[in-house]
């Protein structure tokens, strides 16, 4: 019996891991460079993301909450603009992206960039670690280098092939009478699939956004005081085996080293201003 669920196991996994093999960065020096499957095409994702963004945008504007403060919104978007003309040089067609910049009243310390450019800050991230214009710079880079590596729709069709995987597993065992075969899948996926993948897509936009923000003249010292200052306020941490980012420490200190790797793109483009 487990002879033949594992070769079923092992069929269903062949069938979910089908895709496109593509590297969407190029010119990178900080040496992102691994290759990635897609069963979702970028124009459907995109324009998904968009439909989600303006809904989004619709929802804050008419509680009042878009863009409530002019001079935040101002410095949001000219950090934004200069990281966006850089880009191009990570990913080419990003120049063709309809980028949009909004910031969205409310407390919570986060940021995001949508597949397409559509990025969203929210007040609270500045406001409550009085970030430095630096410091905006790398959450921001971050976000717009998941979107350059296109994260989102690479987990959407990880997502695909896990579920069918978790489903096959589940009628197997239905079929067998082991009721838990389905949790056991779910459980499996979660610590030794999906998690890890995650963090594989954090530290590609660490090191993308880092590169990113140097590119654009913001120095790349601030990564990790910006991670110093966001761990004092939410405070503790997970085990990173469990974790979909890197455990503060760690990534503290590759953002350490990243910078020295950096540091002449920065110095060249602070040359250059």
């Amino acid at each position: 019996m487990k002879t033949k669920i594992a070769s079923i196991v092992a069929a269903s996994l062949l069938l979910a891991s089908c895709g496109t093999q593509q590297v969407t960065t190029t010119d990178n020096v900080v040496g992102v460079n691994r290759k990635q499957s897609f069963s979702i095409s970028s124009q459907a994702m995109n324009a998904q993301a968009a439909k989600g963004y303006a809904e989004m945008v619709a929802d804050a504007r008419s509680k009042g909450l878009l863009n409530t403060d002019k001079a935040l919104t101002a410095r949001v978007r000219g950090i934004a603009n200069r990281l966006i003309a850089k880009a191009p040089v990570l990913r080419p067609d990003a120049k063709t992206w309809a980028w949009e910049e909004n910031v969205f009243t409310d407390k919570e310390i986060n940021a995001f960039c949508f597949p397409g450019g559509k990025i969203g800050v929210y007040s609270g991230l500045v406001t409550r670690l009085n970030l430095t214009d630096d410091e905006i710079a790398q959450v921001m880079g971050h976000e717009i280098a998941h979107a350059l590596r296109e994260h989102s729709r690479e987990q959407a069709t990880r997502k695909q092939g896990v579920d069918f995987v978790a489903g096959i597993l589940g009628a197997v065992g239905q079929a067998y009478g082991v009721s838990s075969a389905g949790q056991l899948a779910s459980i499996g996926a979660d610590v030794g699939f999906n998690l890890p993948f995650s963090r594989t897509h954090e530290t590609e936009a660490d090191q993308l956004g880092l590169e990113l923000a140097a590119r654009a003249g913001y120095n790349p010292d601030a990564a990790a005081k910006l991670w110093e200052k966001m761990q004092k306020v939410e405070g503790g941490g997970v085990p990173q085996i469990l974790s979909t980012h890197p455990a503060p420490e760690n990534r503290q200190a590759n953002l350490r080293e990243l910078a020295d790797k950096v540091r002449p793109l920065y110095l060249a483009s602070k040359k250059a201003q």
